[in-house]
């Protein structure tokens, strides 16, 4: 353990932890044993600053052992901060509001796993950070894997250069056939009315075109066809290349009635994925992340630019909200 006298946090060490140069990841911070310990809303006004730092550093900052019980006490927590809220607007996970800024996360089926992902890596306006939020914790499974960006990114350069160059110089198309409604037992089944929030084609084909997305009308829903958007991206704030995109996720995990994930995204030029190196791609993913099992009142701060995430599957009850911030 390790504090700042001046804090109302303390840094935690986890059997999970990961350290990349020196960091630990990701940054855990429990309540200051102080007696006068503030609440955990007025302890993050007071020392926002210093979560920045943490999570600029490590990435991920798992807030643990706060009095967080509720989807209001998160959405207060959420509004602490200060950030501007994300609509969410053509992500691909069914998912619904709850309280004020807080809503589900993908609520695809406890037996289903869902992939590696950036959140909304698949459209141009994408959350900057994004909030979990534990409020019932799982009867086993469940965790939501995390893993550094960067790391990902400088494993596939070393092993597949010439994969890497090409998706660099082309990007990557996500192609996805979306129904009229949710369809809750598929894990990218949000329907097109919830999709672009409207059950008007005209005002769904604007904001269709607003994300750069083009739209192919069909009987009984829409074909989404998305970009082509880079697929690997510069982090301004810490100066790296990162591995951003839904490429594992769309390949192996854009399965339903209505879509072949094989099909769901391809070169920005049009030519398929060699499967191969899709999977390998898995495998780092894999053997790179951390998974901390989730207790309840956790409060997970992600930042979206370095890190991926994922959910494995579980025995319910479980119960996980989320929150996107531009």
């Amino acid at each position: 353990m390790s504090s700042l006298a001046t804090e109302p946090f303390v840094e935690l060490n986890i059997p999970q932890h990961k350290y990349f140069n020196d960091t630990r990841f990701p940054a855990v911070v429990v309540r200051s044993s102080q007696p006068h310990a503030l609440p955990l809303t007025r302890s993050i006004k007071s020392h926002l600053p210093y979560i920045e730092s943490l999570l600029l550093k490590s990435g991920a900052v798992l807030f643990r052992g706060f009095p967080v019980s509720t989807a209001s006490d998160f959405d207060a927590v959420v509004e602490a901060f200060g950030y501007e809220e994300l609509p969410y607007v053509g992500g691909a996970a069914p998912r619904s509001n709850v309280v004020g800024r807080v809503f589900t996360a993908n609520e695809s089926p406890p037996d289903q796993k869902i992939p590696f992902h950036h959140e909304m890596a698949q459209v141009p306006e994408f959350p900057s950070k994004l909030f979990f939020f534990c409020e019932v914790e799982p009867l086993s499974g469940g965790e939501t894997p995390i893993v550094l960006s960067h790391i990902v990114y400088e494993r596939m350069k070393e092993k597949y250069p010439e994969f890497v160059e090409r998706l660099e110089k082309y990007g990557l198309l996500y192609i996805r056939v979306l129904g009229e409604d949710d369809n809750p037992s598929s894990p990218i089944g949000r329907g097109w009315k919830s999709t672009f929030l409207t059950t008007d084609k005209t005002v769904a084909q604007q904001r269709a075109e607003k994300l750069g997305m083009k739209l192919e009308w069909l009987e009984d829903g829409v074909k989404t066809i998305m970009g082509p958007i880079p697929a690997v991206k510069y982090d301004e704030k810490r100066q790296r290349k990162i591995w951003f995109n839904s490429m594992v996720a769309a390949f192996t995990g854009w399965k339903d009635e209505r879509n072949d994930p094989e099909k769901a995204v391809t070169f920005g030029d049009g030519q398929p994925l060699p499967a191969d190196i899709v999977y390998d791609c898995l495998k780092i993913l894999e053997e790179e992340c951390v998974a901390v099992p989730w207790q309840k009142g956790d409060v997970l701060l992600l930042d979206n630019w370095a890190v991926l995430h994922s959910r494995r599957s579980f025995n319910p009850p479980r119960r996980v909200l989320a929150s996107l911030v531009k």
